[in-house]
């Protein structure tokens, strides 16, 4: 019963801008973490960023190569959490997906690690057309 779909990839130019969707169904994120992860072809998935249940300043954290560039936020009414990219680039280029934080502690971000997460979504295409 419990699904993730993202949406909002697509082909942008560099320095484009881009805004995922992770929508949760049959499942309340009120307690949850979120992550956002990233596959490129021939590369290991790694974590993009993630939020916290209750999302402030701290709340969030992000991997280095995407600092001042990515957000990641959360409406918890519409079990919904984005991920707005600026300044695309190349190396962005990837799969996109979200999961749910199953880990001690489930409602809190506190690292970026795949194996603490579980339920993901199908995954959405961003592509830089570099």
């Amino acid at each position: 019963q419990l699904q993730l779909v993202e949406s909002g990839g697509g082909l942008v130019q560099p320095g484009g801008s881009l805004r995922l969707s992770c929508v949760v169904s049959g499942f309340t994120l009120d307690n949850n973490a979120i992550g956002w992860f990233r596959q490129a072809p021939g590369k290991e998935r790694e974590g993009v960023s993630c939020v916290s249940s209750v999302s402030r300043g701290t709340d969030t954290d992000y991997a280095d190569s995407v600092k001042g560039r990515f957000t990641i936020s959360r409406d918890n009414a519409k079990n919904t959490v984005y991920l707005q990219m600026n300044s695309l680039k190349h190396e962005d280029t990837a799969v996109y997906y979200c999961a749910v934080r199953w880990s001690w502690p489930a409602e809190r971000c506190v690292g970026l690690l795949g194996a603490e997460y579980g339920s993901w979504g199908q995954g959405t295409q961003v592509t830089d057309s570099s």
